[in-house]
């Protein structure tokens, strides 16, 4: 987290990370256009002939919080393709937050499961620690065939500590609700560590239930 005392504005950076063509760059389109106009900045993407996105998307989303604080959310994807593995380490320093995409399809298990190792790893790298890190996990691409069932991945969920979403990305749904379960992990720690209430009167409860507010969607969480 970056803060600017003179601009009182608080910056969390969220890092959406995954295998190739698992929907990362999808969230963050499907993010831009579900949320209100005055809330989201430009969505920019690079792209290449050998990924899809190279560098990473940047989307920033800024929130004003009662105490006239200015908090900035930035929301970076990682290239999927291993041969840009410093570059994932690159957009992955710094990081507040992390949103694993993986891929439903039952053919991509591997991918998954390289892609994740590779995560934690390049957590490792940067200084972070993968047990502690803010982290959910998104089942994307729901609608295809050939894909885990909703059993295994409620199974898999259970054994593990991170939340879990289903996703369509390409559709909208699901995005926001890993959007939200990301951002209510990642203040939580951030407030731990930095005593935001304290410092900026920012109280957690109040601030992610503006959060849901700006973006439309109060209430969308708990469906």
């Amino acid at each position: 987290m970056q803060i600017d005392f003179q601009a009182r504005e608080l910056t969390v950076k969220l890092v959406y990370y995954g295998p190739a063509l698992s929907g990362k760059t999808t969230n963050l389109q499907a993010i831009h256009k579900l949320v209100t106009p005055d809330t989201a900045g430009r969505l920019m993407t690079l792209e290449t002939r050998d990924d899809r996105t190279l560098f990473f998307d940047l989307l920033p989303l800024t929130f004003s919080s009662g105490s006239g604080i200015q908090v900035r959310f930035k929301l970076f994807t990682v290239p999927g393709q291993v041969i840009h593995n410093a570059t994932r380490r690159l957009v992955l320093q710094g990081a507040d937050g992390t949103a694993f995409i993986a891929d439903s399809q039952v053919a991509e298990t591997r991918a998954n499961q390289q892609a994740f190792l590779n995560m934690q790893e390049n957590l490792r790298e940067n200084g972070l620690d993968p047990t502690s890190h803010p982290l959910v996990i998104q089942f994307n691409k729901r609608d295809l065939p050939g894909i885990r069932t909703d059993e295994e991945i409620d199974r898999l969920a259970e054994r593990g500590s991170e939340p879990v979403f289903k996703a369509v990305a390409i559709r909208g749904v699901g995005v926001i609700e890993t959007f939200l379960g990301l951002t209510d992990l990642t203040w939580r720690a951030l407030e731990e560590k930095h005593s935001l209430h304290e410092k900026f009167g920012l109280d957690p409860d109040e601030f992610l239930r503006d959060v849901r507010v700006r973006l439309g969607i109060e209430g969308r969480a708990a469906e």
